[in-house]
């Protein structure tokens, strides 16, 4: 023993690297998200701009991504580049809102989403344990919480999937890339056979919204939100950077290549959904991929899609519980976070504290929230500092020039700035959409600068 801390070791290749661009982004939004976005965009041309707005939003975001992971190559993400261009105290708030809401949000929900397509081929899954109507204040309606076995279920996915990713990186890796050629082929083989034995076309479809105003315009950014949550996934790969072997060449790849196959993925999916079903039919949908296959194929092999996409949901958990673990790994090393997250295992050479934490965290979540409202939470806490970390990059491209020579963004500096702009009109249309939630996510993060005070007076 030559007393040297353990470091976390460089074993995901390029293919590992590319499968958590595209595994994260291709889980469970690509085929729960399309019946929320019709629902709220009420027209085709409303859903299409949402989907093609929301890939070049993200392809922007993964772009400015791309230069600050080659240039910072360090476990954490954006913990290191707002760390690195604002000061400690917004990479800490960053981790915060990552490691107590937003991560666990976003596995949860994942997990829920696994628990919705199970339901479909098992429905007692479904089925509900008990009901509570609560009122709360400032709320016209009373809300109602429905506890179904579906909840315990997405626990057991999220210890299942994190004793995974216990056993070390390399094979969460190799898991990874698996999972995530299973689901390209799942959804694949709904757009080839969609479109080659569907007789689509013969039912009405609202094409144009009826009227132009503010409230298509309140539609077109709702299902945007919607359609971000699909797309959610680009910015994982620089979570685990310090585990990327050659990053300055492989995130990149990851981050670019992965959005672009990834939005073109997701135009032909929507475009098959559309094709098969009425648009109320889409809107009014569970599950709508199944519903598709169904519709031309049968019953059997809507329960065949339905599996793949379990299997789906899988890779997308794995990927978001790998790369997440990271954030309060690199904040308790920093002395800034729950001293239990800093620890590695001395075999495997994973953050098994962080990587426990992060599950118990998402099983409360798992046990307490919906899909549809663990994503918004997600959602609006998440793109907030994806909007500052890029931010970031201008101050970092000022006070260090030097720095990113591996790799520039294409289009600096209006690429970054409409990223930023698109993360702030987003984050506001979702607080005015669900203040309550999004208030309290909001009041957890700045909660996290009262523990920042008492740690920093122990490390100073």
């Amino acid at each position: 023993m030559n007393g040297k801390p353990l470091e976390l070791v460089r074993g995901l290749g390029p293919w590992a690297a590319m499968a958590i661009v595209v595994g994260t982004m291709i889980g469970t939004g690509i085929f729960l998200k399309p019946a929320e976005m019709a629902s709220e965009g009420g027209s085709v041309l409303v859903v299409f701009a949402a989907w093609f707005v929301g890939g070049v939003l993200s392809l922007f975001g993964a772009l400015s991504y791309a230069e600050l992971g080659a240039a910072i190559p360090e476990a954490g993400g954006e913990y290191a580049y707002l760390r690195r261009g604002f000061g400690p105290v917004w990479g800490f708030l960053f981790g915060w809102m990552h490691s107590i809401v937003g991560r666990p949000a976003s596995a949860a929900a994942i997990a829920a989403g696994l628990l919705r397509f199970w339901g479909f081929l098992v429905p007692a899954v479904a089925a509900p344990i008990f009901a509570w109507h609560l009122s709360l204040p400032f709320v016209g309606k009373p809300y109602d919480f429905v506890f179904t076995w579906a909840q315990p279920l997405a626990v057991v996915a999220i210890a299942l999937i994190t004793f995974i990713n216990y056993l070390g990186v390399r094979l969460g890796g190799q898991v990874q890339v698996a999972l995530t050629f299973t689901k390209i082929a799942a959804v694949l083989a709904v757009v080839v056979l969609g479109f080659a034995l569907s007789r689509g076309g013969s039912h009405f479809q609202p094409l144009f919204p009826a009227t132009l105003g503010l409230g298509t315009f309140g539609g077109f950014l709702a299902a945007m939100a919607a359609a971000l949550w699909a797309y959610d996934g680009w910015e994982d790969v620089n979570l685990v950077g310090s585990e990327v072997q050659n990053p300055q060449r492989n995130i990149p790849r990851a981050l670019v290549g992965g959005v672009v196959f990834v939005g073109g993925v997701y135009l032909l999916f929507s475009a098959v959904c559309h094709y098969v079903l009425p648009f109320a039919a889409v809107a009014g949908s569970e599950h709508v991929a199944s519903d598709v296959v169904e519709k031309f194929a049968g019953r059997s092999a809507a329960q065949w899609i339905t599996l793949a996409m379990v299997i789906s949901a899988l890779g997308s958990l794995n990927s978001s519980l790998l790369s997440g673990a990271r954030v309060p790994y690199a904040m308790a090393r920093d002395g800034i976070f729950f001293r239990v997250a800093a620890s590695i295992h001395p075999r495997f050479r994973t953050p098994g504290g962080a990587l426990v934490f992060q599950g118990v965290l998402a099983s409360l979540m798992a046990l307490t929230g919906t899909f549809e409202e663990l994503t918004s939470l997600f959602i609006f806490a998440g793109w907030i500092f994806y909007g500052l970390a890029t931010l970031a990059l201008f101050r970092l491209r000022r006070t260090e020039p030097n720095l990113g020579q591996a790799y520039r963004t294409p289009g600096y500096p209006w690429v970054p700035a409409l990223f930023v702009i698109g993360a702030l009109a987003l984050t506001v249309n979702l607080w005015l959409l669900r203040p309550v939630r999004s208030s309290i996510g909001l009041a957890v993060i700045l909660f996290g600068l009262v523990f920042y005070r008492r740690w920093r007076e122990k490390t100073s």
